[in-house]
Order: structure tokens, then C-alpha cells, then sequence
């Protein structure tokens, strides 16, 4: 999976439009608990996420790849088509 557009939320979850246009939605919470993600329990810290398209990377150094998203995240539509006249 190609990461197209990433949005950190309010709750520490990442909404997620693939490339091929399925939206999703991935909770970070259950990595908190790690030493890595430690920084990210600041929401502050949690929205400064930046897309590397096949990852996604904190400042702190934390990490999540696109295939680890895509195993756990909850689909939850499909984007809609842009129509390219």
C-alpha cells in the first residue's frame, strides 16, 4: 500500500486514503506503550505525523510502515474519483 494523503486525528488515530482510494482509519494508541512512541502520548507531538508514502515518521524518531498500517487499519470507504476532463 502507497499512503496518498494522511491526517492525524483528535484520538491518536491516522485517517488514511490509499493510493488505489480506500479510506481507512489506523489507531496508534496500542504503540504508545513502546519506548519509541513515547513522545507521541503529546497530542502535540502525535499531529506533526509526516506521509513518506510507504511510511509514516515522527520527529522522535518513531515509525510505522505502510504494510503494517494496512494489516490493522478499519477500511471504511472508498475516496471518491476525481473526474479528469
Amino acid at each position: 500500500m502507497r499512503i496518498a494523503e494522511l491526517h492525524p486525528q483528535p484520538d491518536w488515530v491516522l485517517s488514511i486514503v490509499s493510493e488505489d482510494g480506500r479510506v481507512g482509519r489506523f489507531d496508534v494508541t496500542p504503540y504508545l506503550e513502546y519506548e519509541a512512541f513515547e513522545e507521541l502520548r503529546d497530542h502535540d507531538e502525535f499531529i506533526k505525523v509526516i506521509n513518506g508514502g510507504y511510511f509514516v515518521e515522527w520527529a522522535c524518531g518513531a515509525d510505522l510502515s505502510a504494510d503494517t498500517i494496512e494489516a490493522q487499519w478499519e477500511v471504511v470507504g472508498k475516496a471518491e474519483q476525481k473526474n479528469t476532463v
